[in-house]
């Protein structure tokens, strides 16, 4: 093992090792991915049939609705404020966010596409962070933001968790990934 400075603290070279999940880290592992996992796909069940929770239902989108209209509609800071404002409502945003949604929802709890739910999911989220701009401190009319952090917020949290998620395959754990390795012949971007 050769140790190496770079810059302000001493890096240890070693060979990869093999990391072994306890049964305690497998479940918590598990729950962790099934609840990012059920945090999309409930989104989506609530905005398709209007559940009550955050999407009424006479505005559900099997009734029409938009499920993107309420929220970029007001997006009110922010450099992309005048983009989210132009696309609320457009068939094509509602229909690219309710499949991911449910894209993102249904892979996760079952633990297959890891990866491309993690590009998928972060890139969901890094948009809505965007469109939410916690770093202004005053809205585009000079009210308060409400923001609570200059940066950091559950978009960016989340999206970090789906990264994590498909870095240390999940999916092994409580997850259809091992079955699903063995029907797609182990090919790596469905895992």
């Amino acid at each position: 093992m050769a140790t190496s400075t770079t810059g302000h603290a001493p890096v240890q070279e070693t060979e990869a090792t093999t990391v072994t999940i306890t049964s305690g880290g497998a479940i918590a592992i598990a729950l962790l991915r099934l609840s990012v996992g059920f945090v999309f796909l409930w989104a989506f069940l609530d905005k398709f049939f209007g559940l009550g929770y955050s999407t009424a239902s006479e505005r559900a989108w099997i009734h029409g609705g938009s499920p993107t209209k309420g929220f970029l509609s007001h997006v009110d800071v922010g450099p992309l404020q005048s983009a989210f404002n132009s696309i609320a409502g457009t068939w094509w945003a509602d229909t690219l966010f309710m499949l991911g949604l449910l894209g993102v929802g249904l892979a996760v709890i079952l633990g297959v596409f890891m990866n491309v739910s993690a590009i998928a999911g972060t890139l969901m989220m890094v948009l809505m962070w965007a469109a939410e701009w916690p770093l202004a401190q005053f809205t585009a009319t000079g009210d308060p933001s409400g923001s609570t952090n200059p940066f950091m917020d559950y978009h960016l949290i989340y999206a970090l968790v789906l990264i994590v998620l498909a870095v240390i395959g999940a999916g092994r754990y409580f997850g259809i990934a091992p079955w699903w390795a063995r029907v797609t012949g182990g090919k790596a971007w469905m895992r």
